[in-house]
């Protein structure tokens, strides 16, 4: 059962659990918070925040945080950012912790240990989680618990999170009446403990006192001091190194016994130059049969449930505006995101097991070559895959992708994506286009591919342009880090997996709700007093809007009724099928014939077709480029936390797509194409 966390009660002691990425710390979050969780964005950031309620050893409540995964409290991303100053309690908006849970890989000892010696070195109360260490035991090593606590003085768990082995322990050790702080301190190399106490002595207001190195994070004279020694961190970091190997030759013993393990045997396959590729390409392509083919039986299911609820409601209301609203405003807007749930759920199971497993850093790893060409991460693969099938679950995708600005260029190009929202709109054009009644196959499937090769050719060449653009006079060095193979935890896959989509559904829906309220009113006032829909349309707000715009749009071979399709369409592509069948006066259930024979029959004032076959490629490549999707917008809007990157990819998008039919129209003119 969810329970709130948003008033949280001033008596419940405050856990936080950090540690690097791929460490488990989410798997143990989860274990213990259940569904008693709240997930958001810290205040002005993209970075995520996760927040739960956990039941002590004694039934008391336990508020538990999940700081973003990080290598080092010396900042260099806003998710180190945060941790930091969560645990020096800066934040205004997340309480300082009363005891930090580090979370360590037992088979990478030193690289988890640098973390989690920086916090202990503050001198909080702290607990040691050595997690995985079955894999451990795997590579020949003898973990000894016992003498690390003695060391560290705190509590050490050794804990198999994925199979809640050691979560008794943890409860216990999270619910001691004070549990000790560390008394383990790493000793500063000669040269910055002598800066430091120059420092104190000419009066900087910062001192030496305190944690020994709760200085080194403090801001002002004693950072500026220091800077004047350029190769004070790199002696600060050796130090740090030196004392971590000192700690782990007492407790993590080499036996001799290694054998080869399970990520060996899979990673001989996986990372293998044709294997790899080849694995890649069996479980992508089981992934979007399951979102093309498989979730298009449940998609069909909730459009007849939309559609029987539209009959029902028409039935019981009398005629009138509040029932057009309810049944062609409300009702279809609601469903116009609700069917996207079933991809959403199939793609973030994927994300999430191939997370869990470890898969995905392969996948990152053997994309990483390509995708850097554009200056693209490894990451950013599977979101853009997954914007052809629709670009809000892609968007939504990029959450795997740890630096923020490769985020943000993934979410500015992933539109691009041709994805099946298109499709209607391809399909009626290439069917206008040719002029036997049936379309060829090859006709139709060569179409179809030059029109997704001009949208990959898009992402790729925006990519480039953005990389240069937001990382001018930038090093971006990854660190991508192969975590081992372990089985998934079904339970934090499914969590994952429930809370991106409860959040698509609650924000992006409400969005989608009010945005076609609106478009429904803009199609059906002012009334036109007639029975046409096609006056009414014309006479509307949508239809003087679609007048209002010819002007700018008639150099792409658009006319008014087609301008009234793009302004309608901005609510979902597809739209603009249904918009022109009221403006030929065809019916629903007979558009893809009729309608492209009304197409065919359409003129300009000038007696020459409308539906010409330069306007039919025209009006695609306007929709290869343009952004006609405002469940898009408002997604992107939740992802980059500002109003400002949706406006700007509506902007650039909509003037590519733009410039594209104007040349390809006038250029077509030009070289003598009707």
């Amino acid at each position: 059962m969810s329970r709130d966390t948003s008033s949280p009660s001033p008596d419940r002691r405050v856990v936080a659990l950090a540690g690097n990425p791929n460490c488990g710390k989410t798997t143990i979050f989860n274990a213990l918070t259940g569904l008693r969780q709240k997930v958001g964005n810290y205040p002005g950031v993209t970075v995520e925040r996760k927040e739960g309620i956990a039941i002590g050893q004694h039934g008391e409540e336990i508020r538990l945080l999940d700081l973003p995964g990080a290598y080092s409290l010396n900042a260099k991303s806003p998710d180190e950012e945060i941790l930091r100053d969560v645990l020096l309690g800066r934040r205004d908006d997340t309480p300082k912790p009363d005891v930090v849970i580090c979370v360590v890989d037992a088979s990478n000892p030193e690289r988890h240990l640098y973390l989690a010696t920086q916090i202990l070195d503050l001198g909080m109360p702290a607990i040691l989680v050595l997690n995985m260490i079955d894999v451990a035991e795997e590579r020949g090593v003898r973990i000894d618990p016992d003498a690390l606590a003695r060391r560290l003085n705190v509590p050490v768990i050794p804990m198999r999170a994925s199979r809640r082995q050691g979560l008794p322990e943890l409860r216990i050790a999270m619910s001691l009446a004070d549990p000790p702080p560390s008394t383990h301190r790493v000793p500063l190399p000669e040269e910055i403990d002598r800066l430091l106490e120059e420092v104190s002595e000419t009066g900087s207001g910062v001192g030496h006192t305190g944690p020994p190195h709760a200085a080194l994070y403090v801001p002002g004279r004693a950072r500026e001091r220091l800077d004047e020694n350029q190769e004070w961190q790199s002696h600060l970091i050796a130090a740090r190194y030196g004392a971590i190997r000192e700690l782990c030759g007492d407790s993590f013993v080499a036996t001799g016994a290694e054998r080869q393990t399970l990520t060996d045997r899979l990673d001989r396959v996986f990372l293998h130059r044709v294997g790899g590729w080849l694995s890649l390409f069996a479980v992508l392509g089981l992934l979007f049969f399951l979102i093309f083919s498989v979730a298009g039986y449940p998609m069909d299911w909730i459009d007849s449930a939309f559609g029987a609820l539209a009959g029902w409601v028409e039935n019981a209301m009398p005629p009138g505006d509040l029932r057009d609203l309810i049944t062609r405003g409300a009702i279809p807007g609601v469903g116009g995101v609700v069917i996207f749930l079933p991809q959403i759920l199939i793609l973030f199971f994927f994300i999430g097991l191939m997370e869990d497993t470890g898969y995905l850093s392969r996948v990152a790893f053997i994309m990483d070559r390509l995708m850097s060409r554009v200056g693209l991460h490894g990451r950013s693969f599977v979101p853009l895959l997954s914007s052809y099938a629709c670009a809000v679950p892609g968007i939504m995708g990029t959450r795997t992708i740890d630096n923020p600005k490769d985020r943000l260029v993934t979410i500015l190009v992933a539109p691009f994506a041709s994805c099946s929202a298109r499709m209607p709109v391809y399909l009626i054009m290439i069917a206008t286009l040719v002029p036997d009644e049936r379309v060829p196959v090859l006709t139709k499937s060569l179409a179809l591919t030059g029109l997704y090769a001009l949208g990959t050719a898009g992402i790729f060449a925006f990519a480039w342009l953005f990389n240069r653009l937001f990382k001018r006079g930038e090093s971006s060095i990854h660190i991508m880090e192969l975590p081992t193979y372990k089985a998934p935890a079904l339970r934090t896959v499914l969590t994952h997996m429930w809370e991106r989509s409860r959040l698509f559904v609650r924000r992006a829906g409400t969005v989608i709700l009010g945005a076609s309220i609106l478009i429904w009113a803009a199609e059906n006032y002012p009334k036109s007093g007639g029975d046409d829909p096609a006056i009414q349309l014309e006479q509307s707000v949508a239809g003087r809007l679609g007048k209002a715009i010819e002007p700018a749009i008639a150099p792409l071979g658009f006319d008014w009724r087609i301008g009234i399709g793009l302004v309608a369409s901005f609510a979902a592509r597809e739209v603009f099928v249904s918009t022109m069948s009221i403006t030929y006066h065809v019916a629903e259930e007979a558009e893809s014939d009729e309608l492209r024979d009304r197409f065919r029959e359409a003129t300009r004032a000038d007696g020459g077709p409308l539906f010409s076959p330069l306007t039919c490629v025209s009006l695609m490549v306007f929709y290869v480029f343009a952004l006609q999707c405002v469940s898009t917008l408002a997604v992107v809007r939740r992802e980059t936390n500002s109003w400002r990157w949706p406006a700007f990819q509506f902007a650039y998008m909509t003037l590519t797509a733009y410039l594209a039919s104007l040349i390809v129209y006038q250029g077509g003119r030009w070289l003598g194409f009707g």
